[in-house]
């Protein structure tokens, strides 16, 4: 994705080119940063302000300072960009930034083919930041590279045999006419796009092995930008018939729909 448009507060629009985060603050020194990625649609960020009230939660699990002037940030940095784009908020300690970034190539040939994940025990995740949207991806990152040096397109984070979500998604899967997720907990980010398809279809969610997942009819992940992306391999072996499946289909038709409302 290329940068287009960067905004911070109280500077306005400046040149993407140029540095914008201080070398003395915690978002470099210790990762301390609150952020949220927004997918907009002909010029209007999608689910604005549900992706606003996680990123106010997470800058409080964080101890940051308010987001106040965040709308209209948004506002301007959204009004010099491309209708469709992908938006990015960030709060450290001394900085609210906004910026504008293109869409990645390829997203809709990767959906008609769909992705294999490769499963990744990571251990028991820490409680204390369960529920906030950090910058702090780094073990969720070294995952998906353990995955892709196995052949697969994205890791699905596994502890104590437990399936927890994608490296930067939530998982979904569908056993007949069963819709099945992990429940939000330490590990199981409470995504947007998950609460709207927790809207859309009736869902079951709990605590899943990893077995439960292995013998699905179908699979998909969810996440803003990639939006709804199905699932065709786990570890090397078929999803149900190895396809994307009509779940999947049918919720990336109703999420389309809705973001042109």
């Amino acid at each position: 994705m290329s940068l287009l448009v960067v905004g911070v507060e109280g500077r306005g629009l400046v040149d993407p080119e140029q540095p914008v985060f201080r070398a003395d603050d915690e978002a470099l020194l210790r990762g301390s940063v609150a952020f949220e990625t927004v997918r907009t649609y002909d010029g209007v960020p999608f689910l604005l302000d549900r992706h606003i009230r996680r990123l106010r939660f997470s800058i409080d699990a964080l101890a940051l300072p308010a987001a106040e002037a965040v709308e209209e940030l948004v506002e301007l940095v959204t009004g010099a960009a491309p209708p469709d784009h992908v938006l990015r908020l960030y709060r450290t300690e001394q900085l609210l930034v906004a910026t504008a970034a293109s869409l990645p190539d390829g997203l809709e040939e990767v959906r008609a083919r769909g992705i294999s994940l490769c499963s990744v025990d990571v251990g028991a995740p820490a409680p204390l930041l369960a529920g906030a949207k950090t910058t702090s991806y780094g073990e969720a990152f070294a995952a998906r590279r353990e995955a892709e040096r196995a052949g697969a397109d994205d890791a699905l984070l596994v502890a104590d045999g437990l399936v927890l979500e994608a490296a930067t998604a939530n998982i979904w899967w569908r056993r007949g006419d069963e819709l099945c997720t992990p429940a939000t907990r330490a590990g199981v980010l409470p995504g947007v796009t998950r609460e709207l398809v927790l809207e859309l279809e009736a869902v079951t969610a709990g605590a899943f092995a990893l077995s439960d997942l292995a013998e699905a009819d179908e699979a998909f992940t969810t996440s803003s930008i990639r939006e709804v992306m199905p699932v065709v391999t786990l570890d090397g072996r078929a999803v149900g018939d190895g396809a994307p499946g009509p779940a999947a289909a049918r919720l990336q038709a109703a999420l389309r729909l809705r973001s042109s409302g």
